[in-house]
């Protein structure tokens, strides 16, 4: 970890979901905190554990909040996987896609064999947030990893938030496959550190100028470590602080949310430039 001067940073790594809004609702900063970086000649991507819903859909939402964004602008936890099992030799292997018509819609694009339904001849169970979920479902998988199959899971989030609250991600519908066989996934997306690093190699930033922003301890402040980068934590979504003193990775920085950390930005950069005259 870097732990760089706040006016250093350049690449803003922006988890969504609790950080930025709450469904529908742009949390107070958001707009400001965009212009910002874009006033200073940064960069921000959004990155998000959500794989219930392609970049397109991501790109609508925002247009409603007001944000215009392309589809440049993003990486998701599927990007992270479509990686992985291209990396692993899943390209000519059947894949079960345990998820969101989108989900597997976005795996058929990348070029996937992919299906839906029990049938012999099927490698991996492949999961991500699903927000269509069936027992029938739950129970195809089941029957797939007693079969022995592949087990992978696009992330690890225990709980999405939502304006009345929380519903069970991907992690806690994996969990409950676990407990039913015994088998256990493995997880992409945050907490690992590749989305960071790929966003990163993308830009051409360094860690130094690169902070990583959200609102869960235990995805998007671990990937932020792992990846060898600041990563600041806001009170906005998930975690308190008392996940942090239980985690053991631990944020850079802490705010309450984004327009809290914008003030500090802007603080620390006015700072600098008092200094140099």
């Amino acid at each position: 970890m870097t732990n760089a001067p706040l006016w250093q940073k350049r690449l803003f790594l922006l988890d969504m979901d609790g950080t930025i809004y709450l469904d529908e609702t742009l949390f107070d900063g958001t707009l400001d905190f965009l212009k910002y970086v874009r006033s200073i000649g940064g960069t921000y991507l959004f990155l998000t554990n959500n794989s219930s819903r392609g970049v397109d859909a991501y790109i609508q939402k925002m247009a409603r909040l007001g944000i215009a964004t392309g589809r440049e602008d993003f990486l998701t936890s599927v990007d992270a996987l479509i990686l992985y099992l291209q990396k692993n030799g899943y390209a000519r292997k059947r894949l079960y896609a345990f998820g969101t018509h989108s989900f597997r819609q976005q795996l058929e694009q990348a070029g996937f064999s992919i299906t839906d339904r029990l049938e012999d001849g099927i490698d991996a169970l492949v999961c991500g947030f699903d927000t269509e979920l069936t027992f029938q479902k739950l129970e195809d998988a089941c029957i797939l990893l007693n079969r022995g199959v592949d087990f992978i899971a696009a992330n690890p989030d225990w709980v999405c938030p939502t304006w009345y609250g929380y519903v069970p991600d991907c992690g806690s519908v994996c969990q409950m496959l676990t407990r039913a066989t015994g088998r256990k996934p493995v997880f992409i997306g945050k907490p690992e550190p590749e989305m960071a690093l790929l966003a990163m190699e993308r830009s051409g930033y360094t860690n130094d100028q690169t902070m990583l922003i959200g609102d869960r301890v235990y995805t998007d402040i671990a990937c932020g470590i792992r990846a060898g980068i600041d990563a600041c934590l806001v009170l906005s979504g998930e975690s308190t602080m008392a996940d942090v003193e239980e985690n053991e990775y631990k944020p850079t920085c802490i705010y309450e949310n984004i327009r809290t950390l914008l003030t500090a930005l802007q603080a620390a950069r006015q700072h600098e430039r008092t200094d140099r005259t």
